[in-house]
């Protein structure tokens, strides 16, 4: 199965950010995610998902909070990290235009309100 770019279902799309889904079935989601301002705090959640995220362009500041306290990293264009599900995590965006690449599995449905999952 082949996903345009063009194509591509443009789930946000702000002065401050726009997210992309690329890809996605009922088990896996690639998605764009690229910060036009830089926000003011670094929007602590979870999820039931797991998720890597690779930057792909500029710099950001993850945060986790660990059994032992909270870790922080720098990553810059080419690192990735590795989320487990419901662990809470978030990240400063360091660079105006700084992008990342995230895939979840399963796929978020909250990404996708208006859209179904493709048939296996």
């Amino acid at each position: 199965m082949v996903f345009l770019y063009k194509d591509a279902y443009l789930q946000t799309d702000t002065e401050e950010m726009t997210r992309r889904v690329l890809a996605h079935d009922k088990d896996l989601m690639l998605v764009e995610m690229t910060w036009h301002k830089i926000p003011a705090d670094p929007y602590m959640h979870s999820h039931p998902h797991s998720q890597i995220a690779q930057v792909t362009k500029g710099t950001f500041e993850f945060v986790v909070e660990e059994e032992g306290g909270t870790v922080r990293n720098v990553l810059k264009e080419g690192d990735s990290i590795y989320f487990r599900a419901n662990v809470v995590h978030g990240s400063y965006v360091l660079e105006v235009g700084s992008k990342l690449v995230d895939i979840f599995t399963p796929e978020r449905a909250d990404f996708l309100p208006s859209l179904p999952s493709l048939p296996k």
